[in-house]
């Protein structure tokens, strides 16, 4: 039993009887992340082995520090696509672009991505997980599932593209028609529709690996490289080597911004997916907790010459569907890489590009969920707007910038959502007891001789002229012979001081009218504010009340029915 080390809580109870389960698991986990850790390297310009690298030592990692027996970690497709931009961000500010080495800048990006993962699990962070709601990550990887699937179009066709983002390179490849290598072009196509088919019919062999096997026995039969057919080329047959990147040579500013960016993307998604195989199995995800795998998870590849990665959606359902109940699963699909980077390397290296484009092909349009657009279609246009704004993003101005529009896109979501609190007149329905929404409730009356109004929100500084206004409005449309207004500060937990100074002008409108201002059930947070921005002075202490109820009874006497 190896439950007593505190570190291995993904091997928490361990027994010999587990391997029956793990070792076939960990043996399809490796057999379907073998052809995306050799494609997914190829979106940020990385040498095939670097993704081998990666899927050996992240869940070597992840089983020591990680807090879930099931979860396995890898390449993913929309990290790697946004590794790529911040990478292009870096060698872009590097004074000889020609000489930049590649897998040293996704290192340090890796070890940075690890660092963010660690200090935030300090910070206590793992709300940040939440930030990126579901419709804009869902909208947001729709738009890299885009540019992952344009991208692809130099390694279908044998056609060097050096334009740019969504348009400019089809444009350009039409314009460069006559350089179409079409053997590649058709054999590309053939192991797309291949990996179509293997999803279409019950097939038990996973479709990346058909289409791995399938090309390099016709490479090798045929001669790809030798018929103009782009190939992998040389992979070491060697075992990753710890080293530490040169980050001193490195512009440091670029780096951090650029992996706070991956960070962002990859932990939001990742806990995204923990939780969705969490629900299935009943294993209770903590954000907090999984910050520590993830950030060791990171910073492993950062040391071995690869690059960040995130919880795989794939090689997760792998685990689960073929009975994994560890992480010895991880660990046995490491050990199953580490045999085939030693001896199938001489394979691999004949392993044609267009399939490759085939199986990254694949993997961005199944990143593309049009079920969960059409469900938050169904559910909130106007979610479903701010899912567009995160694809758009994305598209229009590249991969990192589109982060940044999805923050913002965020940002304006949940201001959105809270710059006008619900709110509302109460009143009683005859028979019923409590307080009812007037504007919902037909059937209910105004309280007589008084106004009770109800906020359902905070009162900040972004939504207080819309809290003045509307109490200002309630004011003028009292009934004659309102003697009180009291505001149910129930629902709200805050008040600022631009939000104090809004209730101060309301108070003083109701005091000019010679009517009582009162609220009741105000929080002790929002009462120390009121109370230093004089608000309490100016409606009196003895006008706060515990309850709506004694507010009512206390200031209109026994005549209200309560």
């Amino acid at each position: 039993m190896i439950g007593s080390l505190p570190l291995l809580r993904g091997l928490a109870g361990f027994s010999r009887d587990w391997l029956r389960s793990d070792i076939p698991a960990g043996l399809s986990i490796a057999a379907v992340g073998l052809p995306s850790a050799i494609a997914y390297p190829a979106i940020a310009g990385l040498p095939p082995e670097t993704g081998i690298y990666a899927s050996i030592v992240a869940p070597i990692a992840y089983a020591i520090f990680g807090p879930s027996r099931l979860l396995i970690v890898g390449p993913d497709a929309a990290t790697m696509t946004v590794l790529a931009a911040a990478m292009g961000v870096i060698i872009a500010a590097e004074p000889t672009a020609a000489d930049v080495d590649r897998v040293a800048i996704a290192s340090a990006l890796a070890l940075g991505v690890g660092l963010f993962c660690i200090a935030a699990k300090l910070l206590r962070l793992g709300v940040l997980a939440s930030f990126l709601s579901r419709p804009i990550l869902v909208g947001f990887f729709a738009g890299v599932s885009l540019s992952i699937l344009v991208g692809q179009i130099g390694r279908f066709t044998g056609v060097k593209i050096e334009s740019e983002g969504l348009i400019p390179p089809v444009l350009e490849i039409l314009g460069k028609s006559a350089s179409i290598h079409w053997l590649s072009l058709v054999f590309g196509l053939l192991m797309f529709a291949l990996l179509w088919a293997v999803r279409a019919f019950p097939v038990k062999i996973p479709g990346p690996v058909l289409v791995v096997v399938i090309s390099v026995v016709l490479s090798a039969i045929f001669d790809f490289r030798g018929h103009g057919i782009a190939v992998v080329g040389d992979i070491p047959s060697g075992l990753p080597t710890l080293s530490l990147p040169a980050l001193y040579a490195m512009p440091l500013d670029k780096i951090v911004l650029g992996s706070a960016a991956i960070f962002l993307v990859s932990f939001g998604a990742g806990i995204v997916a923990a939780r969705s195989f969490g629900s299935r199995t009943g294993e209770e995800v903590d954000a907090n907790q999984e910050l520590i795998g993830l950030g060791a998870s990171n910073i492993a590849p950062g040391l071995f010459g690869s690059f960040p990665i995130s919880v795989s959606d794939s090689r997760t359902a792998i685990n689960l569907s073929t009975g994994g109940v560890s992480q010895a699963a991880g660990l046995v699909s490491a050990a199953t890489l580490i045999a085939a980077l030693v001896f199938l390397h001489s394979a691999l290296r004949i392993l044609p590009i267009p399939a490759l484009a085939a199986i990254l092909a694949a993997a961005a349009i199944s990143l593309i969920d049009v079920h969960e657009l059409k469900k938050i279609w169904r559910i909130s246009r106007m979610e479903f707007v701010f899912a567009l704004i995160a694809m758009w993003g994305a598209i229009s101005f590249g991969v990192l910038n589109g982060v940044i529009v999805a923050v913002a896109a965020t940002l304006v979501y949940l201001l959105r959502q809270t710059m006008f609190p619900r709110d509302g007149l109460l009143g009683h329905i005859e028979g019923r007891h409590g307080f009812f929404d007037l504007a919902r409730f037909p059937e209910a009356r105004p309280v007589e001789g008084a106004a009770v109004f109800a906020i359902q929100g905070n009162i900040l500084f972004y939504n207080s002229d819309y809290v003045r206004m509307r109490l200002i409005q309630v004011v003028k449309e009292l009934a004659a012979g309102t003697r009180c207004v009291v505001l149910d500060a129930s629902a709200i937990t805050h008040i600022d001081s631009t939000g104090a100074a809004a209730l101060d002008t309301v108070a003083g409108i109701l005091a000019k009218r010679d009517i009582i201002f009162a609220i009741s059930d105000l929080s002790e947070q929002s009462r120390g504010i009121l109370e230093r921005a004089g608000v309490i002075k100016a409606i009196g202490a003895h006008n706060l009340f515990n309850g709506r109820e004694e507010a009512l009874r206390t200031l209109i006497g026994n005549s209200a029915r309560l």
